[in-house]
């Protein structure tokens, strides 16, 4: 019987590593340019077009330039969520979209920015202005050009007038939803467009939308009296993707700078192509580690855990390649958070299990009651960190909302295959045998830790760390350093264009070229990356004097054969714009809000809420410290990295309270003293579970740390320091201060000792 038994927990191990053997083959073969399945990967990752406009419009101020980057950034995000879009140099705008080989695809797809214009169709003389064509076309009357529509007042607006244009469904009265398009104007065009339409229904007349040089639609008003409101829906559209491409068009056109495409080329991977295959080796390597970790720990409850990780990978995978989401760094951060909490799912409910077992419970008996009570804190740490995603995902941008993404689809992963694979596997174990109490373990009476008493020394040591990490700042900031290493995507800097006479890997480009520039300029975060596969690199730096730019060029020539006529410098502006710090910081705080609604909401206490919150405030300003004191490059990664430590602290710190509240059940009085052993024993029965979670958490991004290049390793440093920080302040923050403001603060304190 017990060889069978063996046999059987083997086999499904043997299963487990094939399952994820097998997918991670998967992955490596079809993720690139020309796999029919591929995950589509950002620009660190794979590369990308390139495509660089001139602005053409000769009097133009910042401001519009400002306006042009914030359309272009709008245009973009309908293709991918990993774009970037910056000013390069005096009057040039350059649009960098990952995923793609073909710079005359992406172009034809982005849309070459031109005129937006908006024609009545007859002129006040009575004469037309456009007319369809034999192939049903609208197209411009003979003779008719724009700048004569212009002169006799036929273009009623342009570009200038949109605000919004959105696709979308409307049901009308018919009940049927159909495909529209939802204009929005600006105010000071409003009172034009409602004399315009009333006209062009009274004399049962279309407007024409005219965009660079083409009809892109001529909708009739079906608005008896003029539309008001500068709001108005065109319709007619044929399907959804039809209203969207005109909804593109229209924005598109709506660009406040008249532009002409420069350049465009095909860019090699920010990070170099050893950057997916390392970060993909340490991900299998890791997966692997925990496995065989839960294995060790929990038996055959980890044998379950197993599957069920297998099974999340599998999901994950298939959900982004399903939905076409581009991966970056910032997703890989989404996905490790996920691993995270699918295992601490099952860590709650094995630690349950043995709970029970050690109740006196039978085997079948404890994993249904380890499920059932494991539930509510599984569901309300997933449910808190959704709700983050969420309005992540709704108010985000860029970077942001590609995080978002596969944070959800990691817990909506996590979750299933917690509660529904590995209760499945381990009642099949059970079935085929295994229902020995040994095989499952029974819980340890441990001896209840003081960690209450010594809440102040906790206090004293964040305090001293926080404010440590603000001196610092302060330091770097009088010595003219900069408060934080701000990197090119926050700043700006020069990027220098070379022909180095042979064809060089971005790696290669690390090994040898890179340690040089950064002896001339001092910079630690030089970025290297290749153009059209040939000998053209592209090195972007911080912002370089003219001197140093001519000792980085005459280096290039003297120690590598560069080509001197080739040699050109411009500055470039950061590629993460104000209005996506905006959205960024406005998400955060939304999100922050609506967790603590939540948690007030589930707990039916606000000082569980607030502790919470500010347990997760005090991690990430100590991961701040650590980017400070450390001088990590604050880049595209940073923003991933802090909502990463946001849900991960939130999810551990659910964990403690949960218990907390169950042990608080059916005491209506309590002193003090009473409250203190309930919220030590709390610590002390979840402690194992939070050490457990975070040292398979820490598995992963130690690995990608160890094995990934040096900017993966910027990334994986502070997630490392999140990580440890989350767990600190769970145990040692979270439920002391939750425990100061039962005693001190509400109606309901307790005053007592």
């Amino acid at each position: 019987m017990k060889k069978s038994r063996s046999a059987v927990i083997l086999a499904v191990v043997l299963v487990c590593l094939a399952l994820v053997g097998f997918f991670a083959y998967n992955v490596i073969r079809d993720t690139g340019k020309d796999g029919k399945n591929s995950i589509s990967l950002g620009l660190d990752l794979s590369g990308g077009v390139s495509i660089t406009y001139q602005i053409v419009t000769e009097d133009y101020s910042q401001t519009d330039v400002e306006d042009t980057k914030a359309k272009l950034e709008e245009r973009a995000s309908s293709y991918t969520t990993e774009y970037s879009v910056y000013q390069s140099g005096e009057g040039r705008i350059t649009v960098e979209i990952p995923g793609a080989d073909d710079p005359y695809e992406v172009l034809e797809e982005l849309g070459k920015p031109g005129s937006l214009y908006f024609i009545s169709q007859t002129d006040s003389e009575g004469n037309t202005n456009f007319t369809r064509n034999a192939q049903g076309q609208t197209v411009l009357s003979d003779g008719v050009t724009i700048d004569k529509l212009t002169e006799n007042g036929s273009v009623v607006l342009d570009g200038k007038a949109v605000v919004d244009a959105k696709a979308g469904y409307d049901s009308g009265d018919s009940g049927k939803a159909k495909a529209i398009v939802q204009l929005t104007l600006t105010d000071e065009a409003a009172d034009t467009w409602y004399e315009v339409t009333k006209e062009a229904y009274e004399k049962n007349e279309a407007i024409g939308i005219y965009y660079d040089d083409h009809f892109i639609s001529a909708p009739t008003v079906s608005q008896k009296g003029g539309i008001s409101g500068g709001t108005c829906q065109i319709t007619g559209m044929e399907s959804y993707e039809a209203a969207e491409n005109l909804a593109t068009f229209i924005r598109v056109g709506a660009i406040t700078l008249e532009l002409e495409e420069l350049e465009s080329s095909v860019v090699g991977a920010q990070l170099g192509s050893a950057a997916l295959s390392t970060s993909l080796k340490a991900a299998i390597i890791g997966i692997i580690l925990i496995m065989l970790f839960m294995i060790v720990m929990y038996g055959i409850s980890g044998v379950a855990a197993s599957v069920a990780l297998a099974c999340y990978v599998a999901i994950v995978v298939s959900l982004i390649q399903a939905f076409e989401i581009t991966l970056t760094l910032p997703g890989i951060a989404g996905i490790i958070l996920g691993i995270g909490m699918a295992v601490d799912a099952n860590v709650i409910t094995f630690a349950r299990i043995r709970e029970e077992i050690a109740n006196g419970k039978s085997v079948k008996v404890a994993i249904k009651e380890g499920y059932n009570k494991a539930f509510s804190a599984i569901l309300d740490g997933n449910v808190t960190t959704f709700i983050a995603a969420l309005v992540l995902m709704l108010l985000g941008s860029g970077t942001v909302k590609g995080f978002a993404y596969t944070l959800m689809i990691s817990i909506l992963a996590s979750m299933f295959t917690a509660l529904v694979v590995a209760r499945w596997v381990m009642y099949s174990l059970y079935t085929l045998g295994c229902k020995n109490e040994k095989l499952y373990g029974r819980a340890k009476e441990r001896k209840t830790l003081n960690f209450i008493k010594h809440r102040f020394v906790y206090f004293g040591i964040s305090i001293a760390v926080i404010v440590a990490g603000f001196v610092g700042m302060a330091a770097y900031s009088a010595n003219h350093k900069g408060i934080l290493n701000f990197g090119l995507e926050f700043v700006g800097g020069t990027s220098t264009t070379v022909d180095m006479g042979e064809e060089y890997t971005v790696e290669e480009l690390e090994d040898k070229v890179v340690p040089s520039i950064r002896e001339i300029t001092g910079d630690a975060n030089v970025q290297a990356n290749t153009v059209d596969n040939g000998t053209k690199v592209v090195f972007k730096t911080r912002t370089l004097t003219s001197d140093e730019s001519q000792e980085m060029g005459k280096m290039l020539v003297d120690k590598f054969k560069a080509d001197e006529s080739s040699i050109e410098s411009q500055s470039i502006s950061s590629t993460i714009s104000n209005e996506m710090r905006k959205d960024a910081i406005l998400a955060v705080v939304v999100a922050c809000i609506f967790m603590l609604l939540y948690i007030w909401f589930r707990f039916k206490d606000l000082r569980f809420a607030s502790s919470a919150i500010i347990a997760l405030v005090h991690d990430v300003l100590v991961v701040l410290t650590a980017y400070a004191l450390i001088r990590i490059s604050v880049g595209n990664t940073f923003i991933a990295c802090m909502l990463t430590i946001v849900g991960y602290s939130i999810n551990d710190t659910i964990v403690i309270f949960d218990r907390i509240r169950e042990n608080m059940k059916g005491r209506s009085r309590i002193t003090r003293g009473e409250l203190a052993e309930v919220a030590n024993k709390s610590l002390t029965q979840t402690l194992s579970r939070t050490i457990n979670t975070s040292i398979t958490t820490i598995i992963m991004i130690l690995l990608l740390y160890i094995m990934g290049v040096s900017s993966i390793r910027e990334f994986a440093l502070p997630l490392l320091v999140g990580m440890v920080c989350g767990s600190y302040s769970s145990i040692f923050i979270a439920t002391e201060l939750w425990y100061i403001m039962k005693c001190r603060l509400g109606k309901n304190r307790i005053k007592e000792s």
